[in-house]
């Protein structure tokens, strides 16, 4: 593998909350510019401008630049590897629910 770019593991990008944040802001638009992004934190484009670069690693956002404004996107499909990873652990939580229920109700 190249050492000069190695793609980001999507569970270590989302690990972050500013991170999740990031993606819960694109989540609800079709693209937001840099600056409307920093507006939402206490920190400066530059520490967001990075924080976003995690997530572009990890394929989570694509940017497009529109003169010199960038604009960036919200690509929700690496999200499903967490789904699926969460999924096997819901049911098993739901599975242990039950048991403790009919423990409890005996």
């Amino acid at each position: 593998m190249n050492t000069a770019y190695q793609k980001h593991d999507v569970f270590a990008a989302i690990a972050d909350p500013t991170r999740r944040t990031l993606i819960h802001l694109l989540a609800g638009a079709e693209e937001l510019p840099l600056h409307e992004l920093t507006a939402h934190f206490q920190m400066g484009r530059t520490a967001v401008s990075k924080h976003l670069a995690i997530l572009k690693e990890a394929d989570l956002v694509s940017n497009r630049k529109i003169g010199r404004e960038t604009k960036y996107r919200l690509n929700p499909a690496p999200l499903q590897e967490v789904k699926d990873w969460l999924s096997f652990y819901e049911s098993f939580w739901n599975e242990r629910a039950i048991l403790l229920k009919n423990l409890l109700e005996d």
